[in-house]
């Protein structure tokens, strides 16, 4: 199964020559919110395609920045020219409680094996696996992607908009 992906996306140029017009740290605030913006569609998505026991797991998924310790050694390092921009991550969270925990063993399945603890020793069938995520990036990769452009417009304008007011104010 591919890890990655390749988009070709078309005007990013454009967008980040607005962005570098930004100090550093208003740039990463502006991309950041705008990637949370445009990727809500996609934990909506996620959240209708996920089995549902108790909802633990559907009200885990979430846009989150921040992986856990295991995650963080199977993710690919930042290049040195990398190192400024910004990634959030879908899926189901760890921090949250124990609902996202079991998230990849819903969208993986398991297999038949013995179980321990107070069953100990019993055989458990296994479980089929219940995919969720995977349809989700298939479906709204692209189109999250697209929305994206747009949103970072809006938002570099709103704030050329602010500061072109405050420059009238007798401001900074």
């Amino acid at each position: 199964m591919a890890r990655s992906a390749r988009m070709h996306i078309d005007g990013l140029a454009d967008l980040e020559k607005a962005l570098g017009n930004l100090t550093k740290a208003v740039s990463k605030n502006v991309l950041r919110s705008s990637m949370r913006e445009a990727a809500a569609p996609m934990v909506d998505m996620a959240k209708s395609l996920v089995p549902v026991d108790d909802g633990e797991l559907r009200d885990s998924i979430i846009i989150g920045g921040l992986l856990n310790k295991s995650q963080k050694s199977k993710h690919r390092k930042l290049t040195k020219d990398e190192r400024s921009s910004i990634e959030l991550f879908v899926g189901p969270s760890y921090k949250l409680g124990a609902g996202g925990r079991h998230g990849h063993l819903v969208e993986f399945g398991t297999s038949p094996h013995l179980n321990s603890g107070q069953f100990k020793g019993t055989k458990h069938p296994g479980t089929a696996p219940q995919p969720f995520m995977r349809p989700t990036y298939d479906r709204e990769a692209q189109p999250t992607v697209e929305r994206l452009k747009p949103i970072l417009w809006r938002k570099i304008d709103q704030i050329a908009k602010r500061e072109a007011r405050k420059l009238e104010r007798g401001g900074r």
